[in-house]
């Protein structure tokens, strides 16, 4: 499956944004979805995740404001983000896997789309 996102941009504090991620190549909805962020060379750090049975998961720091979904008939995931904060600054990707295991874990996750730049100033 092939992955690209879409929807980063800089936004003020308090603003919101909606991220989309177009998956190709095969359904979405087979796979483990999930959409991390990453500052520079720090580690990937898992935002929200969502199951195959649809079920989601949050980071605790995103909580409330953070919301993933998906539309299988369009194929694409969703992060809509709302309270933005100047910590949420990061590159998003979006990544899905087959694999089991914790949403969080960024090494379960086979396939990553190219990222999305949001930066909230």
């Amino acid at each position: 499956v092939q992955l690209v996102e879409s929807g980063g941009g800089s936004v003020q504090v308090g603003g919101s944004l909606r991220l989309s991620c177009v998956a190709s190549g095969d359904t979405m909805g087979r796979y483990c979805l999930g959409w991390f962020r990453q500052i520079s060379d720090k580690e990937r750090e898992g935002v929200a995740g969502i199951e195959s049975d649809g079920s989601t998961s949050y980071a605790d720091s995103v909580k409330g404001r953070f919301t993933i979904s998906q539309d299988s008939a369009k194929n694409t995931l969703y992060l809509q983000m709302h309270s933005l904060k100047p910590e949420d600054t990061a590159m998003y990707y979006c990544a899905a896997h087959v694999n089991g295991g914790t949403w969080s874990d960024h090494t379960k996750y086979t396939y990553w789309g190219q990222g999305t730049q949001v930066t909230v100033s």
